[in-house]
């Protein structure tokens, strides 16, 4: 709508102009400064600064130049933006930290992998790098279309013949309007070897080029790429994401001491930024262990120093430092370019094509180049060999004729020469007159037109000029392929789980009756001899006690099962860990179990095994076997481990290898031995049969496994026990009443816990109120298996043992942690 009043000026919808202006400045940032071509993997500045040298003879061969005369040249011609831009692209293409292969010779300070910038360009100099070369040789043998540049003034290459894959090879990153590229870096020999590999066959699938060809991004800095799913992903769909470490190795010293020595980093990782965080870490206690951090860095390579206290683990401190630093960084792959001037998201394969069907348009284009040179050179020399053939009425001509365009008509007219034929036999010099001279034109002639048929074959026939490409190639490779620098180690995403980052220890879990739960390191109590007090070992409410005393380790899988038939699974290191008096963490806040339901029998699994069983037994004295695989996967709110008859509950679960006598042991004495064959594998959800018959009011305390040359360690609940050997227990069928096990008195009270010892463990002894004896097995009396058996604690009045546990003996006494259990 036009202003009558106003002719001059044009009402518009500010919201259509908006979307209109955004997109276009959108598609120009895309287009023209942010994403890469994906015929030779530069964005225009790149390409205008190595355009630009190669212009101004910048050479590999040639000196050096002031970098501010390149940058001058560039934003004058080319790059109508500021200087910065321009010197920070160079720099970044100089930089052998940032480039695989860089494309800039840089002479001065260029910057620095701990993040020193470059110096100003009016100090620095730079020309182009050999492979670089690489990039625009044929350059000027109409091998690319050219554009005008800003204003009209000059011509500029739209792409560059890019003689080697220059995008997978030194990769980009880019961040435009409403989308980003970030494509890593590769080898070049891997690159190449793949782009020959689809060259040959162009079905070959992705899997084949990653197996065979491109294992994956090979990184300026080195490193290490954990997995492989990630190159995976990438390589498949375009876009993935990788983890990388640093490459660190711990190096023992003669001291004792160990210290880590880390030697690359991770790509685009910050030197001295990664160091000042690993100080702050040490220095807020966030990792413990460290008592020297050192850069020896140098002309000859990274090194950073980092000395460590006697007593830390350097595995797990190093673990730690994956986690918390920049040791360990992602890398976030979105191969996105343009392609015919739309960006699109491109896998390897494409990636591969695309840059192959440039290479047949370069080698074409050069090839009739080529040929068109070489055609209009055959057609000169046929014009001469028809001179020499005629050349006194040639020369007669040209004697007779007042002008030299006279003479041109008539060597036109009269020998059907062309124009150009007749202004090359005018300007051919006498001396060409020769027999030499002759001889000469005829050989070149001749060899002109094999090259022409040479030159037209290649045109013809898209198979030889895939061959010249493949021969290109290769000579490139071999003049510039260099070793792999990233190393890559097979592993998943998540490649290290929380256990890496804390310390192995025997530790020992206690959970009470009222569901309290906590861990403990074993060398807490201190080893005592038979008979003592013990140490007070857990402040409970007056109705709580101990129930369950396992000692495991902060690795292993702790599978709790519970009175209805349920199980449910923790690592070690996932129970809280208390002082030596606290109660601990009530269990139901880390584990989803039921109203009514509660931990009845608590075992642990170092490791899930086919060949392996869990054995169950039941208070009614049903026991079944399955196999160990069958829980290997647990849900957070638990799995079925068998079906409860009625009122039923379960005592207790053992691992097996499925050959073992199993031993089941009642409150009131009674014990059976059987062969754990006579119980068939069952499915997980299955009831069970019978394992013990139970006499009237009776039930099953114990279930335990019988080792060959093993002791049967009673307890009693008023602290009385014994060692039997396992011979006097002889082996019967299942589903029997069994022997008697002890002589029950009232001094000795029923049987709290029946165990299979060896001997050389030591025994932990919890009571109901918390008091803890540890001591060793072998001061308890071997006795027959019909006895009372001899005292282990002293308990007070009302006082019974709760429970109990046979753990690794240390070898020597274990110190107090404070001097108020040292007085006690």
């Amino acid at each position: 709508m036009v202003d009558n009043q106003r002719p001059q000026v044009q009402e518009i919808n500010i919201g259509k102009e908006m979307r209109t202006s955004f997109l276009d400045y959108a598609m120009s940032v895309i287009v023209s400064r942010a994403i890469p071509d994906v015929r030779d993997g530069l964005k225009p500045v790149q390409r205008r600064i190595l355009y630009s040298m190669n212009d101004l003879g910048m050479h590999a061969d040639k000196a050096f130049k002031k970098s501010a005369r390149i940058v001058g040249d560039v934003i004058g011609k080319y790059h109508p933006h500021g200087d910065s831009a321009v010197y920070e692209a160079m720099v970044r293409m100089a930089q052998d930290f940032s480039y695989r292969y860089m494309l800039v010779d840089g002479h001065g300070n260029f910057g620095s992998v701990d993040g020193d910038p470059a110096a100003a360009m009016r100090y620095t100099e730079a020309r182009m790098s050999k492979i670089s070369m690489e990039l625009l040789r044929d350059i000027n043998k109409d091998t690319i279309d050219y554009i005008d540049n800003y204003d009209g003034s000059e011509r500029e290459p739209q792409v560059l013949p890019a003689r080697f894959p220059n995008l997978l090879v030194n990769g980009t990153s880019g961040i435009a309007v409403g989308m980003a590229t970030n494509i890593p870096p590769h080898q070049l020999g891997e690159t190449i070897d793949a782009l020959l590999a689809v060259s040959e066959n162009p079905d070959i699938s992705i899997d084949e080029l990653m197996e065979d060809h491109i294992f994956g991004p090979d990184f300026p800095t080195g490193g290490t790429i954990i997995g492989r799913s990630g190159i995976r992903n990438a390589f498949e769909t375009g876009k993935g994401s990788i983890t990388i470490r640093a490459k660190a190795e711990i190096e023992e010293q003669q001291n004792g001491k160990a210290r880590i020595l880390v030697t690359e980093l991770p790509y685009q990782v910050n030197k001295a930024k990664l160091i000042e965080k690993i100080a702050e870490l040490a220095r807020d206690k966030k990792i413990e262990g460290i008592t020297d951090l050192r850069d020896e860095s140098d002309r000859n390579g990274m090194r950073i120093v980092i000395e460590l206290r006697r007593d830390a683990n350097p595995n797990v401190l190093l673990n730690n430092l994956y986690k918390q630093t920049a040791l360990q960084s992602s890398f976030g792959i979105n191969m996105l370019a343009l392609v015919d001037g739309q960006p699109k998201v491109l896998n390897l394969k494409q990636n591969l094509e695309y840059y192959l069907e440039h290479q047949k348009d370069v080698i074409r284009r050069r090839t009739q180049y080529e040929l068109n040179k070489a055609e209009a050179r055959a057609h000169i020399l046929e014009g001469l060999r028809i001179a020499l053939d005629h050349i006194d009425e040639i020369i007669t001509l040209i004697r007779q004729s007042n002008t030299t365009e006279i003479a041109r008509q008539g060597l036109i007219d009269n020998f059907k020469l062309t124009e150009k034929q007749a202004q090359a036999i005018l300007d051919m010099r006498l001396q060409r007159l020769t027999g030499l001279e002759r001889q000469k034109i005829e050989e070149e002639y001749e060899e002109l037109l094999k090259t022409i048929a040479e030159l037209k074959a290649i045109l013809a026939n898209e198979e030889k000029l895939l061959e010249i490409i493949r021969e290109e190639l290769v000579d490139i490779k071999t003049r510039y392929n260099d070793v792999r620098r990233t190393e890559i180690v097979s592993g998943g995403a998540d490649f290290f789980e929380d256990e890496d980052l804390i310390p192995e220890e025997d530790i020992v879990v206690s959970l009470t009756h009222r569901g309290y739960i906590k861990r403990l390191p074993s060398s807490t109590y201190r080893t005592q001899n038979r008979g003592g007090r013990g140490v007070q070992g857990m402040d409970m409410n007056e109705d709580d006690f101990v129930e369950h005393l396992v000692s495991t380790s902060t690795h292993d899988t702790i599978l709790f099962f519970t009175n209805k038939g349920k199980v449910y699974r923790l690592k070690g290191y996932q129970i809280p860990e208390f002082g030596r008096t606290a109660k601990g963490l009530p269990i139901i806040n880390i584990l989803e179990v039921e109203k009514n339901e509660w931990v009845n029998t608590v075992i642990t699994v170092p490791q899930f095994d086919a060949e392996r069983y869990l054995f169950f037994t039941t208070k009614f004295g049903i026991s079944k076997r399955t196999s160990l695989n069958q829980f290997a996967n647990i849900r957070r709110n638990g799995l079925i481990a068998l079906n409860l008859r009625e009122d039923d509950e379960l005592i207790s679960v053992q691992l097996t290898d499925g050959t073992k006598d199993i031993m089941i042991a009642t409150r009131n004495g009674s014990l059976i031995r059987f062969d754990e064959e006579q119980i068939r594998s069952m499915g997980r959800t299955a009831t069970g049969v019978k394992g013990i018959s139970l006499r009237e009011d009776d039930e099953v305390v114990s279930m335990e496994i019988i080792e060959d040359d093993a002791f049967i360690l009673n307890v009693t609940e008023n602290g009385y026990g014994k060692r039997t050997e396992e011979k006097e227990y002889r082996v019967t069928n299942r589903g029997g009443k069994g022997i008697f096990t002890a002589h029950i008195t009232e001094k000795t009270g029923n049987v709290v816990a029946v165990k299979t010892v060896k001997g050389n463990e030591d025994l932990m002894i919890m009571t109901i109120s918390g008091v803890i004896i540890r001591t060793p097995i072998e001061n308890i009396s071997i006795t027959g298996r019909n006895t009372q058996g001899v005292r282990l604690i002293r308990l007070q009045d009302e006082e019974k043992v709760a429970t109990v546990a046979h753990i690794k003996q240390e070898e020597e006494i274990i110190e107090e942690l404070d001097d108020k259990n040292q007085e006690e």
